[in-house]
């Protein structure tokens, strides 16, 4: 089976809604889920989003830089002392490393004006309308 960018941000979906179900389950529970822990919850979810959305439009060089930017957010939040959990650094590191698959799974050629992608990836990718 052959992995691509959009199977990466599923999963990445995925976890990002399982996470914030865990996160409303446990809301009554101030050492488990606290202010900071709805706040990066939400964000995930809506990162996961336009990663979705960006990986179905072929959209590679916003998918890119959006899967680079939360990789490097992850990476301070989990390396960084601060108001984060054990659990909620755990399940960023594995969204971390779905934004990786998404990262490494991408084109290598970018799109120039005029030009699609020519990969099996996104073989309906058309600089039309972008």
């Amino acid at each position: 089976m052959t992995r691509t960018p959009r199977m990466f941000a599923a999963g990445y979906l995925l976890l990002s809604l399982a996470t914030l179900a865990v996160i409303v389950a446990l809301r009554h529970n101030a050492a488990v889920v606290n202010a900071a822990v709805w706040i990066r919850g939400s964000i995930v979810v809506a990162s996961a989003a336009v990663t979705n959305i960006l990986a179905l439009r072929g959209d590679v060089r916003r998918l890119r830089i959006i899967s680079i930017v939360m990789v490097i957010a992850i990476t301070v939040i989990v390396a960084v002392p601060g108001p984060f959990p054990l659990w909620l650094k755990i399940e960023q590191v594995a969204c971390g490393l779905l934004l990786v698959g998404v990262a490494a799974t991408l084109p290598r050629k970018a799109r120039r004006a005029g030009t699609a992608v020519a990969d099996a990836t996104y073989p309906d990718a058309s600089p039309v309308g972008r």
